[in-house]
């Protein structure tokens, strides 16, 4: 029985992918070491499965699709920057979504329960915030180096994408960081708002 380590998410397209990498150059100047999301792994996460049984990953993909299907394609923005848990004591630093955000929102809301109901997944306890990942920062020192950083990208502007489907994502850790494989899409097959 094997375990795949598993997450629900959006891409967030090669445009905004772009203007993300540009920023992580920019904040890397400061000499912090930080761990830089790859690029190509750039995506809005919506709920973090964790290890999931291969066999019950068709049930998964299966209610993450018939939870959206109904929702319409929508658009997001990317714009500002941010860290957790403060932007004063970053561990993790993000961009922040303006457009789309109550969109993802929901769409976890919708989401969440179906999977919560497969027993694979324990509800979170804080408010899902919509974020894209940038990097994780290691050790005091480089937080205080980031944290002076930050300030000068509040304005940041990071594009905009199409959201039309939702993605099952597994994620093998290896050394050089993780790969990722797409185990299932579903399609946003709501009517567009005229």
């Amino acid at each position: 029985m094997a375990q795949v380590r598993t997450f629900i998410a959006v891409d967030v397209g090669s445009a905004i992918r772009r203007t993300a990498t540009t920023l992580q150059k920019l904040l890397a100047q400061c000499g912090a070491d930080v761990k830089w999301v790859e690029p190509e792994n750039l995506h809005l996460t919506l709920i973090f499965l964790g290890e999931v049984d291969d066999r019950e990953l068709h049930a998964v993909c299966r209610a993450v699709s018939k939870a959206v299907v109904r929702e319409s394609p929508f658009p997001i923005r990317v714009a500002g920057v941010g860290a957790f848990p403060t932007p004063r004591r970053p561990k993790t630093i993000w961009a922040g979504i303006t457009d789309g955000a109550e969109n993802l929102a929901r769409i976890h809301d919708l989401i969440e329960p179906p999977l919560v109901e497969l027993g694979g997944y324990r509800r979170e306890d804080r408010p899902y915030t919509p974020h894209l990942t940038l990097g994780r920062i290691n050790g005091e020192a480089n937080s205080n180096l980031i944290a002076a950083e930050i300030p000068k990208h509040l304005a940041w502007a990071g594009g905009h994408s199409a959201i039309e489907e939702i993605l099952v994502i597994g994620s093998e850790l290896r050394r050089g960081g993780p790969t990722y494989t797409i185990l299932g899409r579903a399609p946003l097959e709501g009517a567009m708002d005229e």
